[in-house]
């Protein structure tokens, strides 16, 4: 089944309810499922009078948006396969994207087309199409509503590639993720149980394969009023206007997003009308956050900002979304504790349509096929470490061309598994506990040490608003991030750093860290803005010496 027709059902059932509200051009607009089908009909006969046949990689410039899923269904309904990548890395990383899979079109935003004067790579692109204002070489986008539309679903099956990723690749050939159609139909499938998806509820959508899934369940996507590439730095102002007005439901966020929100929430700091007060957070009912690390701390800001909302940690990656979850309700005082305590970080329960195991760590070292019963004997028990590996419909079992199967994939009698990279272990209960990433591990003469065992007490930590332990130059540093409010008397009056931190290190003398260095901000991952990148991290600490 085409994922499109999916989709479809919801216009036949649902015609005149929004699917999409977001903005352009400072106004708000409104595109029901039924706008939204005709729309992506028209763009199917846009690409297709431009020569592209069944197959043909279409690369999309474009941020989250009407226009966006109106070319993304449009794309699907030819059996074309959309493409994505993070023009920020550079024109190296859009170059080396362009080799390892050629995009026979390109559609996006008359901004993006800029980067075609820079950009070989996208010059050499057969078919372009801008959306926005015309551009030389392109077609406008706005054509497509002057076009009849396409009512013809190219068949497809479960092995039909649809949607392509690719990770950053800022060190080496980036990795392509190679979503075919059975594998989003199975996402939908998941995420649909497990984030409780209702037709007619309003979601503020913040994830763009969050918004595929709500449209697939009838649920409308309310499309922030922000840069979403910098979800740690959004000005909440907007958004809070546009929860007043929509009054959205749910919400599923980076933890970076949800605490600018919940922050704004706490300190009453949004007065659109004197004499009022707007919590933006207080009439939700589910608020769901990954894609980094939720630490204690955040929660619990959440369950204040938010008192009427169930709020979920969901553990999951690119190559398998989601893998497991946790209501903060259900993080008892024992939990926390534990995490307190060097325990590391409580996912919750894998979900019930992945497979999980945890293996000895042996990240970086390629594991050859096993059999079921090499396997089993390689599992580990309750309470002891090791990787996170995965196996599921909803879990990628490779990438394009192979690149990177060989140290993150490997086979079970044939069944493929996925190494998440994360090390972590599960609890008597059938809990999973997190460490951090295997890669950032640290082990020196004192033994072993993952990164969440220090950092989820670090962060509990009064004035800390993030952490990070980390091996340099032989030593151990935890690395600390202030709030803003207290980095002018930690960082320019130079008080005693000892004094800050003197009951800090006290708790983690088991930890046995050399040295605390308060850095004015932590180098983070760009798409989640909340997960510490550790290379840039002891670059940076190079920088300080």
């Amino acid at each position: 089944m085409n994922l499109v027709q999916v989709l479809q059902e919801q216009a036949g059932g649902r015609p005149d309810a929004a699917a999409i509200i977001d903005v352009c051009g400072g106004r708000h607009r409104t595109m029901t499922f039924a706008e939204l089908d005709l729309a992506s009909q028209r763009a199917a006969t846009l690409l297709r009078e431009a020569g592209l046949k069944p197959g043909d990689a279409v690369l999309i410039l474009h941020p989250m948006s009407a226009e966006l899923y109106v070319a993304l269904l449009g794309i699907f309904r030819l059996g074309l396969v959309a493409m994505f990548l993070d023009p920020s890395a550079g024109k190296e990383h859009i170059e080396r994207c362009c080799e390892v899979q050629p995009p026979r079109a390109l559609i996006a935003s008359t901004k993006a087309h800029w980067l075609r004067l820079t950009c070989p790579a996208l010059r050499r692109i057969p078919k372009k199409f801008s959306i926005g204002l015309p551009v030389p070489g392109a077609v406008s986008w706005s054509k497509l509503e002057r076009l009849q539309p396409t009512t013809e679903i190219c068949s497809v099956d479960t092995s039909t590639p649809a949607l392509l990723t690719f990770t950053s690749g800022s060190t080496a050939q980036p990795k392509a993720a190679l979503r075919t159609q059975g594998f989003l139909l199975a996402q939908h499938r998941v995420l649909e149980k497990n984030l409780s998806l209702v037709p007619g509820e309003v979601d503020l959508t913040t994830l763009p394969i969050f918004l595929l899934a709500n449209l697939a369940s009838g649920v409308t996507s309310l499309i922030p009023n922000a840069d979403l590439r910098f979800p740690g730095a959004i000005d909440p102002g907007p958004i809070v206007q546009q929860i007043a007005t929509y009054q959205p439901t749910r919400t599923a966020a980076s933890p970076a997003f949800l605490e600018r929100l919940a922050n704004c929430q706490l300190h009453n700091t949004m007065t659109p009308e004197p004499g009022t007060w707007i919590h933006p957070l207080s009439d939700f009912k589910k608020i769901y956050t990954g894609g980094a690390p939720v630490f204690p701390n955040l929660l619990r800001t959440l369950e204040q900002a938010a008192p009427r909302a169930e709020v979920t940690a969901v553990y999951g990656s690119t190559e398998a979304e989601p893998i497991a979850h946790i209501e903060g309700q259900r993080i008892g005082q024992e939990d926390i504790s534990a995490m307190l305590n060097g325990r590391g970080l409580l996912a919750g329960w894998p979900v019930r349509e992945i497979k999980l195991k945890v293996i000895p760590d042996q990240w970086g070292k390629p594991i050859a096929g096993l059999t079921h019963s090499e396997f089993a004997n390689m599992c580990l028990w309750a309470g002891e470490a090791g990787e996170i590996v995965v196996s599921g419909e909803h879990v990628l079992t490779g990438y394009l061309h192979g690149h990177g199967d060989e140290e993150s994939k490997f086979t079970v009698d044939g069944q493929r598994w996925h190494r998440t990279g994360d090390a972590g272990y599960f609890d008597s209960d059938g809990r999973l506990w997190l460490l951090g990433r295997c890669s950032s591990r640290i082990n020196d003469s004192r033994g072993s040490l993952y990164p969440f065992t220090v950092e989820c007490i670090a962060n509990h930590y009064a004035g800390v608003r993030r952490s990070a332990i980390i091996s340099h130059t032989g030593r151990r540093i935890l690395a600390v991030e202030p709030f803003e409010a207290l980095e002018s008397p930690w960082l320019e009056r130079g008080l005693n750093i000892g004094v800050q931190f003197s009951g800090l290190k006290a708790s983690l003398a088991w930890a046995q860290i050399d040295a605390i260095q308060v850095l004015r901000k932590l180098p983070v991952d760009k798409r989640h803005n909340a997960k510490i990148d550790y290379p840039a991290l002891q670059a940076l600490l190079e920088k300080e010496k």
